[in-house]
């Protein structure tokens, strides 16, 4: 085998062993990150309908609905009911906008039981940092607009970004992003009084989700470790091989 045959051999070796590594590792990780996900959206709803509203478990009292056309994917969406004893009080719902600059935006969207929007939360993007980000909490308070807005129906004008004649801000050089989630939010709110008697009236059909023993930090070092194990055989791969 000559000398560029030998590298080539080696290299690719490296890769296949990278590869594999790097699928071990997530397979071990994916339970973890599946828990961390679910201990933020837990978060997230406790946030739009805080505890001392409600006396049962949101997490736990919840249906799986599937509505592509309004809430904006073919997948099927959870829709979480808060209630005060035997009094229904607000639902919470995950929806999608298929439409962001960069893809589909997940959401949650909380609403009121007459139907008035409580709040909104984008739980995963992709959109463009300095821009399109802005729909995210952390970045922005752009998405806390929508928190206690009233809502008329679908041909309710107000629901749209200021551009096109509403009363939702766009973002300097970004339009895109927020009128997918403006329509987005305003969607799942005609979605909800629409199916409102079956929202609250269908016996809970999730699945318990499995939060115990894990936390964001758990997750947080698992991605660490992950990412110096991919560095560490990358390292390997590029250092010159011994002739």
């Amino acid at each position: 085998m000559n000398y560029m045959g030998k590298n080539g051999a080696i290299l690719a070796g490296f890769a296949l062993v990278t590869t594999g590594l790097i699928a071990v590792t997530f397979a071990g990780t994916k339970d973890r990150i599946q828990r961390a996900q679910e201990k933020q959206l837990l978060s997230v709803l406790n946030e739009l309908v805080p505890e001392n509203s409600h006396t049962n478990e949101l997490n736990l009292d919840c249906i799986i609905v599937n509505a592509p056309e309004q809430l904006g994917t073919t997948q099927d969406k959870r829709i979480f009911r808060a209630r005060n004893g035997s009094e229904n009080v607000a639902a919470v719902i995950e929806t999608s906008a298929p439409n962001g600059y960069s893809g589909e935006i997940k959401m949650v969207v909380a609403v009121s039981l007459n139907g008035t929007s409580i709040g909104t939360r984008v739980v995963e993007h992709k959109e463009t940092p300095g821009l399109g980000d802005k729909v995210d909490l952390r970045v922005s308070d752009w998405v806390l607009s929508f928190a206690n807005v009233p809502f008329s129906g679908k041909d309710d004008k107000r629901w749209q970004v200021k551009k096109d004649g509403g009363q939702f801000d766009q973002f300097t050089g970004a339009t895109i992003t927020p009128r997918a989630v403006v329509q987005a939010v305003k969607s799942t709110l005609v979605y909800y009084n629409a199916n409102r008697d079956m929202i609250f009236n269908t016996a809970s059909n999730c699945a318990s989700p499995d939060i115990d023993g894990s936390s964001r930090e758990a997750f947080a070092d698992d991605t660490i470790a992950k990412e110096a194990l991919a560095m560490d055989v990358l390292a390997q791969i590029k250092a010159p091989a011994n002739e």
